[in-house]
């Protein structure tokens, strides 16, 4: 079993900056995809960003690519968000998630989920 933690949510304004953390424990390998995903209400999940840990592999998602930059401490288990130039469309609640397949963009595999973290950005 993985069990991961979020933190690092909050309340910004538009243009500001966001850094989010994702502590994971248990039975997580070097070989897993580690990857952020976010749900605003009334939408569906979405894609934001992953991570694989072995080998620094990323992914983004198109509405967050050149904004928003995965990065990862193996040592620590973390995995880090960082938000810059944050919009309004942003705001959601984000989750961590881990995937035993490696391949980060295999949405499919994500078996471990947190519990989210509000980001809320004004305009």
């Amino acid at each position: 079993q993985v069990q991961l933690v979020e933190s690092g949510g909050g309340l910004v304004q538009a243009g500001g900056s966001l850094r989010l953390s994702c502590v994971a424990s248990g039975r997580i390998f070097s070989s897993y995809a580690v990857g952020w995903f976010r749900q605003a209400p009334g939408k569906e999940r979405e894609f934001v960003a992953a991570t694989r840990w072995n080998d620094g592999n990323t992914a983004y998602g198109a509405s967050v690519k050149g904004r928003f930059t995965i990065s990862s401490d193996y040592a620590k288990n973390t995995v880090f968000l960082q938000m810059n130039s944050l919009k309004p469309e942003d705001t959601a609640v984000y989750y961590c998630a881990a995937n035993p397949s490696g391949r980060p963009l295999l949405i499919l595999a994500y078996d471990y989920w947190g519990q989210g973290t509000q980001v809320t950005v004004s305009s």
